[in-house]
């Protein structure tokens, strides 16, 4: 009776422990699911496809899970070439869950393309690897192919499950690439270490394929492949285990059916087995597996009223290690909502108007985005909201063409896809560490705030400190509106004025209420009202491009063409209305006079006139202000924390490159370092000279040249006033420009018209009380069809 009651208490507290831990693993995924479920964003771009010198427009769209993310304030997109130096940070405020910018292409941009890395600082806390990112093509610079290098052709095999287990026949997906990850299709044969045949292979889409494989006692296997190009190549498949579990997975009538098999020798640890699956941080099925007295066991869930997205099914151990995984993808067709398009009004006559209306028959509010273009235009489909937002953003790894996978809901696409979820990994959180209570390390905290207007105030060389004082703030932004703000005084001199949106810089004045002589007694220094965030990782791009000699790119080339005409005539009435009277001495020649001495005042130099610049007053750092105006300099950038503060984990430090070296720095005349560049506030330098090597006032060989920074002089500050009001300038968001619909209703200038885009607006609001928009524009002077992309996502996501 005792080994009974003994075996029952045994059996008791088993069956606990294994409860405890499936409402353990729920419990934690709940807790990351409402803490730290990471954002995901998409950006609509009017074109794909662009030249030089012409603007990208983009929409972002920024969710969290499946729904429009409500964390972040502030939206960062990086731009960069192709050697992975950054062109520009822009940072833009979030609003409806989404953000808008622009980005103009360098005039004399050599890259065949740009590329884009677009987050948020809260998105920065997890794995980077889900972090959107995008090549836009640059026509005019793709006469050169990209050459392939065949000895970096690489095949790779993923056993379904993870892992190949002696005596266990298993399915087996594998997928080929070239150098840049991009799809190549093969043939071959996989072979054992007798050199006997054991199955030939062959891709069926995009590089993937699948071949099913029982691994047997003292038995290795290598695959010989001939990729596309006939080149022969070899591969080892990886090591078999000699014990472990198979997992198989399908989706059959929207049911996940799945089969477990074990290997004939199996520890204890494996023979009682715990099913977990998760979509979106959310626990949708839980099951226990036993199999001591059985090899193979099975069981299936119902999926049909989930969200469309990536599920993924794990499988642990008795000590709830997970020792298989695979994931699956469920389409319930969940991921759209209706919104139809009629024309009123469709001409495609030189500059004639047309009238569209949009139509969204839902009562839940949407937030749409649109871009008309000409539908003769090289463009490139491969991508769009579905397939980032319920794809792209849970995969890890590149997807080749994954709009594809929403095209249809054709038998062949279903199986195609699911080669996807074989080939590809998925983590978008960590077992272990739900297992043992282990919560995300959060080093950007969410930024719940648009700008700020801080700083503090000091009398001399003490903190001002007087009682129940405030300040009156006025501040200008450059179309000459004015914003009014009553901030109090701290008792320790600061102050802090929130929410915040302004583009651009914006004179702020200021004076202390009450008592405005005290403005001439006390000084107020000014924080960055913008948080500093990078994204943290070494970019490096290289992707490849096959030229376009189609007669879309000839019909490509008549825009380029024209806009170089309609500038030129621009340039050529510009001088017409010119009369030089009189010589003068510059504001970059009297501003060397003043501030350089010895050989810093040679001018085999780059100058800038940084009082005078407003673009200099809206660059985030000196660094930022140079990268785009001198030729080859390049920028290290460290890694910063959202106060702006460098991070102390951080092994980067900041740098300049130019000329295969780096130019030395003064400030003042005198040595410095990068960083202290770096943390020169815009607003207090004056003039910057950069030399060309050799630069002879070097201590050393000044070989790589030398960058000279001058503080600004008292007798130089502004001394722009409201009403004897102290002034100074502020940065607020990345400068955006509305886009340019020209009005035909009146007669207009007959320089050619060469919008690509014909028309593009980010915001389109829609709500149960209005359902319908129309809009207008009108064609340039080539267009004959339209392509017409709406794009957006409602409150239910």
């Amino acid at each position: 009776m005792y080994r009974w009651t003994k075996l029952i208490l045994i059996l008791t507290g088993l069956f606990c422990v294994i409860l405890l831990n499936a409402q353990q693993v729920d419990s934690m995924l709940n807790i990351y699911r409402t803490n730290y479920l990471s954002e995901k964003t998409y950006l609509h771009f009017d074109r794909e496809v662009y030249n030089k010198g012409e603007t990208i427009w983009f929409k972002a769209y920024i969710l969290a899970g499946e729904k429009p993310s409500d964390y972040s304030r502030n939206f960062y997109v990086d731009w960069y070439n192709e050697d992975g130096t950054i062109l520009k940070h822009t940072i833009l405020p979030i609003f409806e869950s989404s953000a808008r910018g622009m980005f103009i292409i360098p005039e004399k941009y050599a890259g065949k393309a740009v590329y884009v890395k677009a987050y948020t600082s809260w998105m920065l806390n997890f794995d980077t690897s889900f972090i959107f990112s995008k090549t836009l093509q640059i026509r005019g610079n793709d006469s050169i192919k990209t050459k392939r290098n065949l000895s970096t052709y690489t095949l790779q095999f993923f056993p379904e499950g993870g892992d190949l287990v002696l005596g266990i026949s298993s399915k087996v997906g594998f997928l080929a690439t070239d150098q840049q990850g991009l799809p190549i299709s093969i043939k071959g044969a996989i072979f054992n270490n007798k050199h006997e045949l054991i199955d030939s292979i062959i891709s069926i889409h995009d590089g993937m394929g699948s071949f099913s494989l029982e691994p047997i006692v003292e038995q290795t296997y290598t695959c010989n492949w001939v990729d596309e190009f006939g080149y022969t190549h070899e591969t080892n498949l990886p090591a078999v285990k000699n014990e472990g579990i198979i997992l198989e997975t399908s989706i059959n009538e929207k049911k996940v059916i799945y089969v477990i098999k074990r290997s004939s020798e199996m520890n204890s640890t494996f023979k009682q087995l715990h099913v977990v699956a998760s979509i979106n941080h959310q626990l949708v099925y839980n099951a226990s597996v036993n199999l001591s007295s059985k090899r193979n066991a099975g069981g299936n869930f119902y999926v049909g009223d989930l969200q469309t997205g990536v599920l993924q099914l794990t499988v642990f151990n008795h000590n709830w290690i997970p020792i298989a995984e695979r994931v699956v993808f469920v389409n319930n067709q969940h991921h759209y909502f209706n919104t139809q398009l009629s024309i009123d009004n469709k001409r495609v006559t030189p500059r004639s108007k047309n009238i569209f209306t949009i139509y969204v028959p839902d009562s839940i509010s949407s937030n749409l985005s649109i871009a008309i273009t000409d539908a003769s235009l090289p463009t490139n489909n491969s991508s769009n909201i579905y397939s980032q937002l319920l794809l792209s953003s849970d995969i890890k790894g590149y997807i080749h063409n994954p709009a594809y996978y929403f095209s249809s809901n054709q038998e062949e696409i279903k199986n195609h896809l699911d080669l996807v979820m074989l080939t590809h990994g998925w983590r978008r959180y960590k077992w272990n560490d739900i297992i043992n209570n282990k919560l995300p390390a959060i080093k950007y905290p969410m930024d719940n705030d648009y700008l700020q207007i801080k700083g503090n105030i000091v009398s001399g060389n003490n903190i001002y400190s007087k009682l129940n004082q405030q300040m009156t703030l006025i501040m200008q932004s450059k179309d000459s509106t004015k914003q009014y703000f009553i901030v109090p005084i701290l008792q320790d001199g600061s102050f802090k004025q929130r929410g915040l949106i302004f583009f651009d810089t914006a004179t702020l004045f200021y004076q202390i209420n009450k008592d405005k002589k005290l403005s001439d007694k006390i000084t107020a220094t000014f924080q960055s009202s913008l948080p500093i965030i990078y994204y943290p990782q070494k970019i490096k791009f290289n992707q490849y491009y096959a030229p376009d000699t189609s007669n879309l790119f000839l019909e490509n080339l008549f825009y380029s063409t024209a806009s170089k005409i309609k500038k030129q005539y621009d340039t050529t009435i510009i001088l017409k209305n010119v009369t030089v009277y009189t010589k003068s001495k510059s504001a970059i020649d009297i501003l060397d006079e003043k501030y350089t001495s010895g050989l810093f005042s040679n001018r085999n130099d780059y100058s800038f006139d940084m009082i005078n610049d407003e673009r200099a007053k809206a660059s985030i750092n000196v660094f930022y202000y140079l990268q785009n105006l001198i030729p080859g300099l390049s920028m290290s950038i460290p890694i910063m924390g959202s106060n702006g503060a460098e991070d102390a984990n951080s092994d980067n430090v900041p740098g300049l490159s130019w000329r295969d070296g780096s130019p030395e720095i003064f400030i003042n005349e005198i040595p410095a370092d990068a960083l202290s560049a770096m943390n020169l506030s815009m607003t207090d330098v004056a003039y910057i000279k950069v030399f060309k090597p050799p630069f002879m006032g070097s201590s050393g060989s000044g070989a790589s040249g030398a960058i000279a920074i001058y503080t600004i002089k008292p007798t130089d500050k502004s001394t722009d006033k409201i009403k004897g009001m102290n002034s100074t300038i502020l940065t607020g968001y990345s400068y955006y420009k509305e886009f340019y619909h020209p009005d035909y209703t009146y007669p207009q200038t007959k320089l050619p018209d060469t919008r690509a885009t014909l028309y593009w607006n980010p915001y389109i609001l829609t709500d149960k009380k209005n359902k319908t928009v129309k809009i207008s524009f009108y064609n340039n002077d080539i267009t004959q069809k339209f392509r017409v992309i709406i794009e957006g996502v409602n409150t239910k996501g």
